[in-house]
């Protein structure tokens, strides 16, 4: 793989020890964090007890060398407004940040990387495993 965009549930696995997440992280020339999924985390972070070690465990993975963040372009809303339309034609909606976060991977050609399954309604979407 040579670009992956880690959807929130993966990072957090990435965090627990997930073998399978490490080797998708080693295989990527470049990872992908996208604004969408750093919002996320800094609202669960804020949500729990350890809001300044898992801002510094971000901060650490953030400037690993091939981690770059992710942000929202005009490309990102056209292919947004594609994938939300189609989506509700299907009558197959999927959370608002994750159809964002499909956007980014379409616009970047990179592969997914998540543990939600529905992602799989997205046409097109490269999703890793």
């Amino acid at each position: 793989m040579k670009s992956i965009i880690l959807d929130t549930n993966a990072y957090a696995a990435f965090l627990a020890g997930n073998h399978a997440i490490l080797d998708a992280l080693s295989q990527a020339e470049t990872v992908f964090m996208s604004v969408i999924v750093l919002g996320e985390l800094q609202a669960g972070f804020r949500g729990g007890h350890k809001r300044a070690e898992n801002e510094r465990i971000l901060e650490k993975f953030l400037t690993r060398p091939g981690v770059l963040p992710l942000l929202l372009s005009l490309e990102t809303a056209r292919i947004f407004g594609e994938i939300k339309a189609g989506l509700a034609r299907a009558g197959t909606p999927v959370p608002i940040n994750d159809v964002w976060l499909a956007a980014q991977t379409v616009e970047t050609g990179s592969v997914l990387v998540t543990l939600d399954a529905h992602f799989r309604r997205v046409p097109g979407l490269r999703l890793w495993n």
